[in-house]
Parts: C-alpha cells; structure tokens; sequence
C-alpha cells in the first residue's frame, strides 16, 4: 500500500489505493516556504520513503541557502534560471545532483522548476542545525525515510 500523497488534492479523496492520482496543479495553492520569494506546490510527498515531487517557484533574487542533496535530485527548470557556484541551468535544460551534494541557489531573473527529490533537502542552520525547506527539525522528521538506507 502507497503511503504517497497530494496534499491539497480534493479529487484523490476516496480513490482505490491502486488508483491513478491525477494531478490539476493549476487549482494547488502555492504553499509558503521559510525562503522569501520561494514557493512550492507539492506534487506528491511520501513521508514514510522520503520521495518529494515539488513546482518550485523563485521570485527573481531568491535565494535557497547553504543546504545538501541528501540524496540525488532532480531539476528541470520550465521558466527562468537557476544558478549555482558550478553553473546555470536555463528553461527548458535539466540538472540532476549527487546524493551529498552541497551548495546554495539562486534565481537572479526568476525562475519555475519541477524538482523531485529521494529525500527533502537538508538545509543547514548557523547553530548547527538542519532543517527541512519548510523548517522542521530534518533529523526528527526525515532521518528515519528508508530512502535514507540506499
């Protein structure tokens, strides 16, 4: 049985657990994430493995501090760029990041991704610290995905 979900996805209520999930994105409220001008429309979540499917979308300046890939990520950008210290990946291109990966990203002109993740980032915080995208303790809420154990 999936335990993956779309949250804010009224017309997946009562589907069978083999069911499709279609996904109407254009009616999923953007959530606010603790980044300004970052937001996110969650796509699918699975909280048990870890799985994160997100619509990121960056006002221009926006930055995504200090934070690890804990495991490979996924990133095509559909407006926009995204921009890190090893390069630009514009609309339309696709970037992918190895499992403990480590950098900070930006969108100077703006940008609209599709970002899919093993595992939430893990964001690093000046007290030493993680947390996740949205600002709960990562270890307390994701240390224990198994995605963590491949």
């Amino acid at each position: 049985m999936t335990t993956a979900l779309t949250p804010n996805a009224a017309n997946h209520e009562g589907l069978g657990a083999m069911a499709s999930r279609f996904v109407e994105t254009d009616v999923l409220p953007w959530e606010e994430t603790r980044f300004p001008g970052v937001q996110a429309k969650t796509l699918l979540v699975d909280r048990t493995t870890g799985v994160l499917t997100v619509l990121l979308k960056m006002a221009p300046g926006a930055l995504l501090p200090d934070h690890e890939h804990v495991q490979i990520e996924q990133t095509f950008v559909i407006e926009g760029a995204l921009v890190c210290g090893e390069g630009t990946c514009s609309a339309g291109n696709f970037v992918w990041r190895p499992a403990g990966s480590r950098h900070s990203a930006s969108t100077p002109q703006g940008g609209l991704m599709l970002a899919m993740f093993q595992l939430p980032n893990k964001f690093f915080e000046p007290d030493g610290g993680a947390t996740d995208m949205l600002g709960q303790n990562w270890n307390d809420f994701w240390a224990g995905a198994s995605a963590n154990d491949l």
